[in-house]
């Protein structure tokens, strides 16, 4: 026996949930009007009617045909209003039945038991009224109406309350449906973002078929953005590692020069060489983050640095509380903060670290008092290899990656840099850290 199948596009899916909200919306409405409409008139509105059928009855039958019409005008009251018809008239077929009413009025009046009653509900609402047909012995018709709207049926107030109670409840269960067949994009959207961040999540194959061929091409594209960055990675280790072997013999056959200008010369070109290559490899190897986040005392981590500066001539000095600790990646934010304190140094002659606590994390700042830079290129300096030689003078080591890897380092901290230059002068670049 074949098993019943959901649709497998999210397309089918979709309107087949909406197409059986609708039908099992119009089955419930439908029945709980119906059953409105059969116990929603009140008993004494039936035995007021039953009264008066009898009596028009007994009369119209003692009339000839002729006379019936204006018999018929004259029993019309204004509470009812009563037609005579030589034919069976016309009862509108779609309009909702009154059986309960109509049981009402027999059992009030049973001698009407003997002819045939339909009864049905006119202009169903605020207004409503209740009209029918009897059939007399004679084979002619009586068309009856209530001329005044029929008390205590509320209609319009309780029906559109019948008819919102399981539209409701079908729409939270349409959306927990919706919901369902959505969750296999919602997991691939967490697990993009989370790879977008340097992180790694393989997303189930699973859900409508077009979903699956997103996620399979997702995944696929996953392992290859991997495979591409495990490669370079090797390939930097290979090329940080085949460098330094000659420039090591380099700087060991520069000591045998004797003209101390030559030597000095051959020295700084290879430690400008060798600059460039740790800078290159910091910035190009950060995308695998070996690097577990451990708890720091970032306090600790800053006044180190403002001491190497200091021990090595420079002016710095640290401004913030003696302990401070935070869970962070320990080499990638002392390399952030280092090379920041080493831009402010080079191009303002002092930097300032300052450290402190924020409602939601650590803000660390390095300010200097040097010329700053222009407003417009504040951001264009955190790309990588981007060196504004017209602000500052291109007498620096590297590709121009320092602000790059602060950037990136603080991005895997999930924080935020910005660098704005300061009212009295110098550049200021804030580090804000929020605790996880």
């Amino acid at each position: 026996m074949s098993r019943l199948r959901a649709p497998a596009g999210l397309i089918g899916r979709l309107v087949a949930i909406l197409l059986l909200t609708v039908i099992i919306e119009f089955g419930i409405s439908t029945l709980l009007y119906e059953r409105a409409s059969q116990f929603s008139v009140r008993d004494d509105e039936a035995r007021r009617l039953a009264e008066h059928l009898v009596i028009v009855e007994r009369l119209i039958s003692e009339r000839p045909f002729a006379e019936r019409p204006g018999m018929a005008g004259e029993l019309t009251t204004d509470r009812y209003l009563i037609r005579w018809s030589p034919a069976e008239p016309h009862s509108p077929a779609i309009a909702p039945t009154l059986d309960s009413m109509r049981a009402q009025v027999l059992a009030w009046e049973p001698a009407l038991r003997t002819h045939s009653i339909r009864m049905w509900l006119v202009s169903p609402g605020r207004k409503s009224a209740v009209a029918g047909i009897m059939g007399l012995h004679d084979g002619s018709w009586l068309y009856f109406e209530t001329l005044q709207p029929v008390t205590g049926l509320n209609l319009a107030t309780e029906r559109v309350l019948l008819a919102l109670i399981p539209a409701l409840g079908l729409m939270l269960i349409a959306g927990l449906l919706v919901r369902i067949v959505l969750r296999p994009l919602r997991r691939l959207a967490i697990a993009a973002d989370r790879v977008g961040h340097g992180g790694e999540a393989h997303v189930p194959e699973e859900g409508p078929g077009e979903v699956v061929t997103v996620i399979r091409a997702f995944n696929r594209m996953q392992e290859r953005i991997h495979q591409l960055i495990d490669n370079r990675t090797q390939a930097l280790a290979a090329v940080g590692h085949d460098f330094r072997t000659p420039l090591a013999r380099l700087r060991l056959r520069a000591e045998g020069v004797d003209d101390a200008e030559t030597r000095g010369a051959i020295e700084t070109d290879i430690g400008e060489m060798e600059a460039m290559i740790e800078s290159l490899l910091a910035f190009l190897g950060g995308d695998s983050d070996p690097e577990p986040a451990v708890p720091t005392d970032v306090a600790i981590l800053c006044e180190t640095l403002v001491d190497d500066a200091t021990d090595r001539g420079f002016d710095a000095r640290y401004e913030g509380p003696v302990h401070l600790e935070m869970t962070v990646r320990p080499i990638g934010l002392k390399r952030a903060v280092g090379n920041l304190i080493e831009n402010a140094l080079h191009y303002g002659g002092n930097a300032v670290v300052t450290l402190s606590e924020t409602p939601g994390g650590v803000m660390i700042g390095v300010a200097d008092d040097g010329p700053g830079l222009p407003e417009d290129k504040l951001e264009e300096v955190t790309k990588p290899f981007v060196r504004l030689d017209s602000a500052r003078p291109r007498d620096t080591v590297g590709f121009g990656l320092g602000l790059a890897i602060v950037a990136r380092a603080v991005e895997l901290e999930g924080g935020t840099l910005t660098l704005r230059n300061r009212p009295a002068g110098g550049l200021s670049a804030e580090i804000v850290l929020r605790r996880s």
